[in-house]
């Protein structure tokens, strides 16, 4: 209802009409290495098979553009720019989902190379292995020998028909797990996969039907009625991969779900989420634990998650948490509990970070300063112990 998922869907549509052949035209090139290119050619006429006879001619004229594309010809600089366009198809992405899931937007230089190039190599390679694999069980002498055989011809025969959206459910499981900039439960990532799953074999039956119709679309737009039909397939393509990522964010976060749209939020509610913050990751690094993650204080604490996010990233910003781990998700204290005092960490969560206070006029009110008492000048440690 926000309208953050249709504007990030309306965005991707644009970038992926710019960036699907360069994008195909990298994982051929990687699936052509081996030998199993043509493989990923049925995948292609499958996606676009809801635009019906559009759709077929859409992938052959796409098929033929990855098939014209010279590397050698392109030089260096297109050879870069043909780079550049694909990352930042994936960049887009990650960035829709790093949004869903209220994630740190940006990743390091070495992590994105490392994902994007995973993106772009490992998943058609896996797909492909996930077509021959299921192609030649159900092809092998002893499945054919059982499908003679009843009940296991008709239980063979829902398998082979059921294979397809099994695939499209694992790959958006597959998207789910390890494009966010977070750590994401399998379960949950299954959840999103498996809902995205029946909502795209559902509006793929729907779309098709609706395609079918085009011909009144040709009446009024002649030959841009196949574009047309193209930008919606694209559309509702990137609203059910959104949404799936949605539902598995509430999958996990559970506390994040309210009757509100947006939780309202409070300096009350940010300076004792400051101090519970520090007190549990106080305790945890004093007696030697396992530093606490973020995701998981959120549900402790039954807070939204990007209310625990913001109030977080003002103590880091305050030089009071640091993030650990490998993603980052892991809090520990800065510096030594004895050199944080409990007035700081009420300082970092009213701190006025974008200057605005100086714009104020003056007014005859209690300074921080004043309001610092014995209570508020021990120390965390003190405080902890």
């Amino acid at each position: 209802m926000a309208g953050q998922l249709n504007l990030h869907a309306m965005s991707l549509v644009y970038t992926t009409l710019l960036s699907m052949v360069p994008l195909l035209a990298l994982s051929f090139s990687v699936l052509k290495a081996m030998g199993v290119h043509n493989q990923l050619t049925p995948v292609l006429y499958q996606f676009f098979e809801p635009l019906g006879r559009q759709g077929t001619e859409i992938a052959e004229q796409v098929i033929t553009f990855v098939d014209n594309i010279k590397v050698g010809v392109l030089g260096s600089v297109g050879l870069l720019l043909l780079v550049y366009t694909v990352i930042a198809l994936v960049q887009k992405i990650e960035r829709s989902f790093n949004m869903v899931w209220r994630a740190p937007m940006g990743r390091s230089l070495g992590q994105r190379f490392s994902n994007y190039l995973s993106v772009i190599t490992i998943g058609p390679l896996l797909m492909v292995a996930g077509i021959g694999l299921s192609a030649t069980v159900f092809g092998s002498d002893i499945v054919q020998q059982l499908s003679a055989i009843e009940p296991f011809g008709t239980l063979i025969a829902v398998v082979s028909r059921s294979t397809p959206f099994l695939i499209t459910v694992i790959a958006f499981t597959f998207v789910y797990a390890f494009v966010p900039n977070t750590r994401v439960r399998f379960q949950s990532a299954f959840v999103g996969g498996l809902v995205a799953g029946v909502a795209w074999q559902a509006a793929s039956l729907a779309f098709a039907s609706f395609a079918v119709n085009a011909s009144r679309y040709e009446a009024i737009y002649s030959s841009f009625a196949i574009g047309i039909l193209l930008l919606i397939w694209l559309y509702i393509n990137w609203i059910i991969l959104l949404s799936g990522a949605s539902i598995s964010y509430y999958h996990q976060h559970e506390q994040a779900i309210s009757s509100r749209r947006e939780v309202r939020s409070s300096p009350q509610v940010e300076e004792r989420l400051a101090l519970a913050l520090m007190e549990r990751v106080a305790k945890a690094f004093d007696q030697g634990d396992k530093p606490p993650r973020q995701e998981l204080l959120a549900l402790d604490f039954g807070i939204p998650g990007d209310i625990t996010q913001r109030v977080s990233d003002k103590l880091i910003r305050a030089g009071i948490l640091h993030p650990g781990g490998d993603d980052g998700e892991e809090l520990i204290p800065a510096r030594s509990l004895d050199r944080i005092c409990l007035v700081d960490i009420l300082s970092a969560a009213r701190a006025d970070e974008d200057g605005l206070l100086a714009r104020l006029p003056a007014v005859d009110a209690p300074q921080m300063e004043e309001l610092a008492d014995a209570r508020l000048t021990r120390t965390l440690a003190d405080w902890v112990r």
